[in-house]
């Protein structure tokens, strides 16, 4: 008698059973069965619930004739199994509709980590193989015009949902391919939601409100997952309507609120080594789109001059990110970036150019415990010729307090020293002068 499906699919090779028969086997065997008798080139002209309808019935005519005993919870689940591999990212996309989890990171076909709520975990989903697992990254970097292969095995990208990708195949990748997501929340966190998580103080939000108004140049310091890009989604809220707006990004990640905003995105080379514009080329084109305001998604090389020269010659109020643990850590990272421009510049006239060009560094951190904090907002008031220096004045800080029994850190903001940009804000109406 011929061995019925569910029996070569949960026998090994020498014919012995394997010690879990499970549903995973089963699926893997339906897939292809599946896919032979839908019609591909008919998928896309179907809304997604009548693929689901579509892919039922055929589910239903191969398990009855392959005489298969399969529970309606099982049918279902393989349903939905088989319908995500078609139309969406297979085990990927049970995570990605669970909007706790921030971060998606795969390190390897059998090994998936995520983040929720600050903290990482592993997870039960996996991939079949690494063909199963470079096949989904192939999808999803083809859907932005890229590819990874062996010729290019680094590739960052996007999902439709703005999610930023990230992926590393053999042989670079050694334990099999690798894949960093980054979601963003469909509704982005709003100042208000900052302060109601207790990230800043409502005067630490006014502080910053003032400083957008006033045309104030900001730079958001962070570490990797400390809220750099959410906190200037949100400050750019602050930025009047009547503005223009230029963005400048490696990966599109701001979801700015205004109408009058041009998204510009950076471009890597091709395979064959040519056609790349980095932020640095797009700055100098977005100065010739007369903005009244620019912002760098990340500064991360020479482009860091061109943004500090438009800082400082008619386009004020802008902002930008940078990687830096502490705001004298993010001058010193400038002063280094600069550099790279290739500008035969000394220290002092690096640190001037900075001291006049510059309003206000923001350093956001991600503690221990998860928790995202504004941990400093310190001020750049000039260069000190005769000291030779910057001049900062930190007006406000995160002093944590201690831990609890369950790993929560504790602590509390605290107002430092007066504002020394008060009367820049007096002056542009950004805030009233008292009396």
């Amino acid at each position: 008698m011929a061995m019925r499906i569910i029996d070569r699919l949960t026998t090994n090779a020498d014919g012995s059973q394997p010690a879990g028969r499970n549903l995973d086997n089963l699926r893997r065997g339906l897939h292809q069965k599946v896919i032979d008798r839908l019609d591909v080139a008919a998928v896309a002209s179907l809304t997604p619930e009548q693929l689901r309808t579509r892919l039922k019935d055929i589910v239903e005519r191969v398990v009855q004739a392959e005489g298969l005993n399969l529970s309606a919870v099982e049918r279902d689940s393989t349903i939905k199994s088989i319908l995500d591999e078609i139309t969406g990212l297979g085990p990927l996309e049970e995570l990605l509709a669970d909007a706790r989890v921030s971060d998606i990171l795969v390190n390897g076909p059998n090994v998936i980590f995520v983040e929720r709520g600050g903290r990482l975990e592993q997870v039960d989903a996996h991939f079949r193989d690494d063909a199963h697992l470079i096949n989904t990254i192939s999808r999803i970097v083809g859907r932005v015009g890229r590819r990874v292969d062996e010729s290019s095995p680094m590739v960052d990208a996007r999902l439709p949902d703005g999610s930023r990708v990230n992926a590393i195949v053999p042989p670079l990748a050694l334990d099999g391919a690798a894949l960093s997501i980054r979601r963003f929340g469909q509704n982005p966190l709003t100042h208000k939601d900052l302060v109601k998580y207790g990230a800043l103080t409502p005067d630490m939000m006014n502080y910053l409100k003032a400083a957008v108004r006033s045309k104030c140049n900001i730079l958001i310091s962070g570490g990797t997952g400390a809220g750099k890009t959410t906190l200037l989604n949100a400050l750019s809220n602050f930025i009047p309507t009547s503005e223009r707006i230029i963005t400048l990004e490696d990966s599109a990640e701001l979801k700015l609120q205004q109408t009058h905003v041009v998204r510009l995105e950076s471009r890597p080379a091709n395979i064959e080594g040519r056609g790349a514009v980095t932020i640095g080329d797009l700055m100098k084109n977005a100065l010739r789109m007369r903005p009244d305001r620019i912002v760098v998604g990340e500064v991360r090389g020479g482009e860091a001059l061109d943004m500090l020269q438009a800082m400082n010659t008619g386009h004020e109020g802008s902002m930008g990110t940078l990687h830096a643990n502490t705001p004298s850590d993010a001058l010193q990272r400038l002063m280094t970036m600069i550099t790279m421009s290739g500008v035969k510049l000394g220290p002092e006239a690096l640190q001037q150019i900075i001291g006049r060009s510059l309003h206000a560094i923001v350093q956001a951190s991600r503690l221990s415990d998860g928790q995202r904090k504004i941990t400093s907002i310190t001020e750049v008031l000039g260069f000190d010729v005769d000291a030779e220096r910057v001049i900062t004045n930190e007006v406000f800080v995160y002093d944590q307090q201690g831990m609890d029994d369950e790993g929560r850190i504790h602590g509390e903001h605290r107002y430092v020293r007066e504002s020394g940009l008060l009367e820049r804000f007096y002056r542009s109406g950004a805030l009233k002068r008292p009396g």
